[in-house]
Parts: structure tokens; sequence; C-alpha cells
């Protein structure tokens, strides 16, 4: 499931593991979203694979397993990660070495 789990982060710029219910979830897609990036989101209370994907995700180290953030196909974090890197003016970086940021 590892492998599917990799292929699927690596398809976009960013890719977001998420749940529909998910608060942080939401604000970091909003953060993204806000930066003018249009992340993938992949919601897995909504995917037949759900439930395995994120137990992929846990093994990777995400704890809480969502939101779980890849940026260029690498690990980032949960929403504390995306957030620390943020304010320390790291994130916008990032998403422009990784293409998803065009300014």
């Amino acid at each position: 499931m590892e492998g599917v789990l990799r292929k699927m982060a690596a398809e976009k710029p960013v890719v977001i593991f998420s749940k529909s219910s998910c608060c942080m979830s939401h604000t970091v897609w909003t953060l993204f979203r806000d930066f003018g990036v249009n992340p993938t989101v992949h919601e897995l209370d909504e995917m037949p694979m759900g439930a395995e994907i994120e137990q992929a995700l846990s093994r990777l180290g995400c704890n809480p397993t969502v939101p779980a953030v890849f940026i260029g196909g690498e690990l980032v974090g949960g929403a504390n990660e995306v957030m620390s890197l943020h304010l320390k003016m790291i994130l916008k970086p990032m998403l422009k070495k990784a293409g998803a940021l065009w300014v």
C-alpha cells in the first residue's frame, strides 16, 4: 500500500490526504488556496481504499494521519508542520521549487 500512497503523492506538486470532517485539513487546504496553489485533495473517508491508505500514512509517521501534506512528492507532515514552515517563511519557496506556485 505504501507504493500506491507514494504514487498518489507524486502525481501533483501538492497533495493532501484528508477526511471530509477534518477542520485542520480544511485550514491547510485554505492556506494553499490563498497562495494560489491548487492542491489535490484525497478524502480518505470517501475512498474505497481510504482505511488502507490511512494505515500506510500512520506507518510513514503521520500522527494524526490527516491532514498529511506532500509537496513535490515528499511528506511534509500535518497541519502543525505546514503552519510552522509558513511562519518560518519556508513554505512558499518549497511550493515554488515543487512547481505549485509561480509568483
